[in-house]
């Protein structure tokens, strides 16, 4: 098995669940049979949301640098980030090391398949900074945002302020509904909804996360 860094810290939360599904996307029979990842989890990146969105506060870039340049001296011999509106910094991070980026965004289109119209359940930042429009665009991949996006980001403060699992999963599925409507297939973008999704009905909709597990467990087993 072949060792993955975690850049994680951007939503603690987020990273606690991509290990768990990393974990329970490989059939086990002894502890010897599991992913080695090697986790950075640093509450210290600047917020993403404060730099992108709002146009103020410290740079995140040389923070990401900073980590997967650690990860790399940990013993790391590829790199992943389970924050999708940090990927506005995938190039900054993937020039730190010689080390491979495992993006979220190209596993992501890859599960998606082409042409079609995909509604994106996603922070703002992610449209502002044009995150998966290249990738979308090649292939054929129609982007539905929602006409208003401040509830989805309201959404998104509470869940890391810790909103109630409950309430938290009935506000995605509503804001989720409407946007349903116009696509074909919904994507849940972001990994604090990740944490929603069980409210979301079955087969109209792709996390990102998955995807990204997906990455990890493939390029770990070679």
């Amino acid at each position: 098995m072949r060792r993955v860094g975690i850049l994680g810290g951007m939503g603690p939360e987020a990273t606690i669940l991509l290990m768990q599904k990393v974990l329970a996307a490989v059939p086990a029979r002894d502890d010897a049979d599991h992913v080695p990842l090697i986790v950075h989890q640093n509450p210290g990146v600047p917020s993403r949301v404060a730099r992108l969105i709002e146009g103020r506060g410290e740079d995140p870039a040389p923070v990401l640098a900073a980590m997967a340049r650690d990860l790399a001296a940990a013993g790391a011999e590829a790199l992943a980030m389970p924050c999708n509106t940090a990927h506005a910094y995938a190039g900054e991070i993937a020039a730190a090391t010689p080390l491979p980026f495992l993006d979220m965004r190209t596993a992501t289109v890859r599960e998606l398949g082409s042409g079609r119209r995909i509604g994106m359940l996603a922070s703002p930042a992610v449209r502002l900074t044009g995150a998966f429009d290249r990738a979308f665009a090649e292939a054929g991949l129609t982007m539905i945002w929602p006409g208003d996006e401040a509830p989805v980001l309201a959404l998104i403060r509470q869940v890391k302020a810790g909103i109630n699992a409950d309430e938290g999963r009935a506000r995605l599925a509503a804001l989720a509904a409407p946007l349903a409507a116009e696509c074909d297939h919904l994507l849940v973008a972001c990994t604090e909804l990740s944490l929603l999704t069980e409210g979301l009905p079955d087969g109209t909709w792709t996390d990102s996360l998955d995807c990204l597990v997906g990455e990890i467990v493939a390029f770990a087993r070679g």
